[in-house]
């Protein structure tokens, strides 16, 4: 049962980050091959990543043809309804918040599960999570979120955090990974409504 609770969690994830991936590409106005891959990128590529650093060849985000599959799938559902994603005020940083908690605890419950060590679950929980918005970014050529003052890794590692202490606590499987994915997106939200930001070093140009 709790294995499917996680799949479910990480198809959430993958889907809320293919719609953030497809969303930017359309405004930046590329084909539709070029929203279909940035949407893929988006949705796969901090999975990717995490699996290839825990061993996990070929990653799931490649051998598993549903990930593909849902990524094309929220892509042309971004192509055909722009108009009512439009009417968010943010579409991009709306679904990847979404895409941020849910990928930052499925990372981290892998990790756990394969290592037993909790440094690395941490760790792999937050390059799941901002994996693949670090490279949509670089794909569209803008300076990754993560590199901004704004809070968007460390939401990440609460996110992870909180799961990883759940799993190593013995708490509820059913709720754990709805707090951990909760408070990351909540913090992410938070962050941009009131304008949190870390603090910035050195003298301004």
């Amino acid at each position: 049962m709790s294995h499917g609770w996680f799949v479910l969690l990480d198809l959430l994830g993958t889907f809320a980050f293919a719609v953030s991936g497809a969303t930017a590409s359309i405004e930046r106005r590329l084909d539709l091959f070029g929203v279909a891959v940035v949407a893929y990128v988006t949705a796969c590529g901090g999975g990717i990543v995490r699996d290839l650093c825990l061993g996990f060849v070929p990653p799931a985000g490649i051998s598993q043809w549903r990930y593909a599959a849902l990524a094309i799938l929220a892509a042309a559902m971004s192509i055909w309804s722009q108009t009512l994603i439009q009417r968010l005020r943010h579409p991009v940083i709306f679904f990847d918040a979404l895409g941020l908690g849910f990928f930052a605890v499925a990372g981290a419950h892998k990790a756990m599960v394969m290592t037993h060590n909790v440094e690395v679950s941490i760790v792999l929980g937050v390059v799941t999570a901002v994996g693949g918005g670090v490279m949509r970014d670089v794909l569209l050529n803008r300076v990754p979120v993560i590199l901004q003052r704004e809070i968007y890794a460390l939401a990440a590692l609460i996110g992870a955090c909180v799961q990883v202490l759940g799993q190593v606590r013995g708490w509820n499987v059913m709720l754990t990974p709805w707090l951990g994915a909760g408070s990351c997106a909540l913090i992410r939200f938070l962050s941009l409504r009131r304008r949190w930001s870390l603090p910035v070093y050195g003298k301004s140009p």
